[in-house]
């Protein structure tokens, strides 16, 4: 793009070449940003345990996003699972480096947990984070074993089943408890496991009948045999608007079962998946630093090298900017009060 230049007096130009000269030595100015990773190490905090897809998404991304930061800062993944991605969430708002040398992806559902989870706030302020961009915007479906008597989503109403489920917080047992509070399915949500990855080895072990609020990309990463062999019965698809590839499938939409006040309530829930794979830094993260974390992960998201990675190991990459990110965010935050209260209510479990 070419710039049109106007010429000013002396005096003018002087000051402007003065002015530009201390910024560059003034802290936070232009070059010392620019020059600020060169030599440094940037951490990945991945809030789930190894092997999940938020730990291969965080790989992937470390692999690439080097290249496309001034400086290309050494960039490694440190694995830190619990209290689904709370525990991550909460490191990075209280004790994680703010100068962008630490940056995290955590589950939607702990971003979503100050909002819906009854004391959670106060740990972290999750409209606080710089949010760099989500990698995916993604669909969640609820699933059983080929072998489960549980084969659509009618007999989950009828009879239920056994699924599979991490922390409060985690998709996987929220969304459980969703379906049975708004969809009147007759699921046993058994909590505890570490993620996806220790839930899809019980559910090849026969210990449980399904999962719900996984991600359909995460079961292609992950378990490409499964979807492959048609070893799976999805249930259902759970997300703002349907997936082609799962409608194809055979695949409902949880909408077909869920209508008037309860609709607006899961809309609630389900919002969290625009950010399906959010990056973020921790509050007070210097403004050009973020500035140049957001560019680099969304130059990374078009990056061929990237993009190639990606489909070797089976990630959808459909990426939203981290500006944008924030503005979702901030107006999930702002949901009217008697739907936040009832969405809290729908994932828990009775009583």
């Amino acid at each position: 793009m070419r710039q049109c230049v106007r010429k000013r007096s002396a005096p003018w130009n002087i000051g402007a070449t003065v002015s530009v000269a201390l910024a560059a030595f003034l802290p936070g100015g232009p070059a010392m940003a620019q020059d600020f990773f060169a030599g440094k190490t940037i951490n990945i905090i991945a809030g789930a345990d190894v092997g999940g897809g938020y730990d291969i998404y965080a790989r992937a991304l470390a692999r690439h996003m080097d290249r496309h930061i001034p400086g290309k800062p050494t960039i490694i993944v440190q694995n830190m699972p619990g209290a689904g991605s709370k525990k991550a969430a909460e490191y990075m708002f209280t004790q994680a480096p703010k100068d962008g040398t630490a940056i995290a992806i955590i589950f939607p559902g702990a971003i979503m947990g100050p909002l819906l989870e009854e004391g959670a706030a106060g740990r972290f302020d999750p409209k606080q984070f710089e949010y760099l961009g989500t990698a995916d915007s993604g669909t969640r479906v609820c699933v059983t074993w080929h072998g489960s008597k549980t084969k659509t989503f009618e007999d989950a109403q009828q009879i239920g089943g056994v699924l599979g489920a991490s922390q409060a917080g985690g998709s996987s047992r929220d969304y459980g408890f969703m379906l049975n509070n708004l969809a009147g399915t007759k699921f046993k949500v058994v909590s505890g496991y570490k993620g996806s990855a220790e839930i899809s080895l019980a559910i090849e072990r026969g210990e449980v009948d399904g999962m719900c609020g996984f991600d359909w990309t995460s079961i292609k990463s992950q378990k490409p045999d499964w979807v492959k062999e048609k070893k799976l019965n999805v249930l259902v698809q759970i997300a703002l608007e349907a997936d082609e590839e799962l409608t194809q499938w055979g695949a409902p939409q949880i909408w077909k079962y869920v209508t008037g006040d309860n609709r607006k309530v899961m809309e609630l829930i389900v919002s969290q998946q625009v950010f399906g794979r959010p990056f973020l830094a921790p509050p007070g993260t210097p403004a050009d630093r973020v500035k140049i974390l957001r560019d680099a992960f969304m130059a990374t998201m078009q990056d061929k090298e990237f993009l190639a990675d990606a489909e070797k190991t089976k990630i959808v990459i459909s990426p939203l900017a981290g500006s944008e990110v924030q503005k979702v965010v901030k107006s999930l935050y702002e949901a009217p009060k008697e739907i936040v209260e009832r969405a809290k209510k729908a994932i828990q479990p009775p009583g």
